[in-house]
């Protein structure tokens, strides 16, 4: 990593390392200023003198390279907001994480479609999520999902076995594994595909990071497929944070035995689809009308169902 980009990726984790400090008032902020490092001195000026505090500015700085060094030496990719590596998707969401994690490979993954669903799912959910997953994969697009259990898991894994590409978006750091029974598929998914994560890359799941691990995903693809989701999973939860991102929603058509799902099948911008051929020329609409006038999507295979 270039000194320069370094020193401003150290300045943003300076920032984000604070007590108390509001990850969205943050990236407000760089954003606005362009840069991190002006904020950060902002935000250690205490105001008492009329001169900058420059031992803390400096303290709290190299304290922050230290830890990108640190991460950068385990393999781990740090991409800040204002980096031309950070995924793009990620900037239109309100929720947008100032900095992001990554194992892996990056790649152009305009075409991503997240497949999700509940952790405890039917026989015919993950018959349902391996299918769409392969035939995703096979189509050029790649699957993401967020490497719990079942459907998730699920869609992965079919994913791989296509041949496709496949990108894990994490409720846990990089370092970590959630489910550890998982750490074989996500060490895998490193090899082959990307595992991205908005939190600290030793951090460990709680109630709050899921939900907003949800958030991370509808913003990252184009669309979202539910598979099966009872109102409280966190994959109906998706659902409605991908329609509030403006991302379209594709829902299997046994979901609407609930309530949920008979609500947003009458909304702008959701498909229901009773087949794997159905959802691909759903996803086939979706992809089409990404726009994207520096490099166009011409001569990129359609999305057609092949056995």
């Amino acid at each position: 990593m270039p000194e320069d980009r370094l020193a401003e990726a150290a300045a943003l984790v300076a920032l984000l390392r604070r007590p108390g400090a509001r990850w969205a008032d943050i990236a407000a902020d760089v954003l606005a200023e362009g840069r991190a490092m002006p904020v950060l001195r902002r935000a250690l000026y205490s105001g008492a003198t009329l001169f900058d505090d420059d031992d803390a500015f400096d303290a709290a700085l190299d304290a922050a390279a230290d830890e990108v060094r640190g991460w950068l030496t385990e393999g781990i990719a740090v991409h800040c907001l204002f980096d031309e590596s950070y995924p793009a998707p990620l900037r239109d969401i309100h929720q947008m994480p100032p900095v992001v994690f990554t194992r892996g490979s990056l790649a152009d993954d305009r075409r991503a479609v997240a497949v999700v669903g509940t952790r405890n799912p039917s026989e015919r959910g993950v018959r349902t999520a391996r299918r769409a997953a392969t035939a995703l994969a096979r189509s050029a697009v790649t699957v993401v999902s967020g490497l719990a259990k079942g459907i998730d898991t699920a869609a992965h894994e079919a994913a791989l076995e296509a041949g496709g590409r496949t990108v894990a978006i994490i409720g846990t750091g990089v370092n970590r594994s959630y489910p550890a029974a998982n750490r074989p598929l996500q060490d895998r998914i490193v090899r082959e595909g990307l595992v991205l994560s908005q939190f600290w890359p030793d951090a460990a799941p709680t109630k709050q990071t899921f939900p907003m691990r949800n958030a991370v995903m509808s913003g990252y693809a184009a669309a979202t497929v539910v598979v099966e989701a009872t109102y409280q999973s966190g994959a109906r939860m998706q659902a409605r944070l991908a329609l509030q991102h403006g991302r379209p929603v594709v829902l299997v058509d046994s979901l609407l035995e609930h309530d949920w799902a008979r609500d947003y099948a009458t909304r702008p911008g959701v498909y229901v689809v009773g087949n794997v051929d159905e959802l691909l020329a759903a996803v086939d609409d979706i992809v089409s009308q990404i726009p994207d006038p520096l490099d166009p999507l011409e001569g990129l295979p359609p999305l057609v169902h092949r056995q």
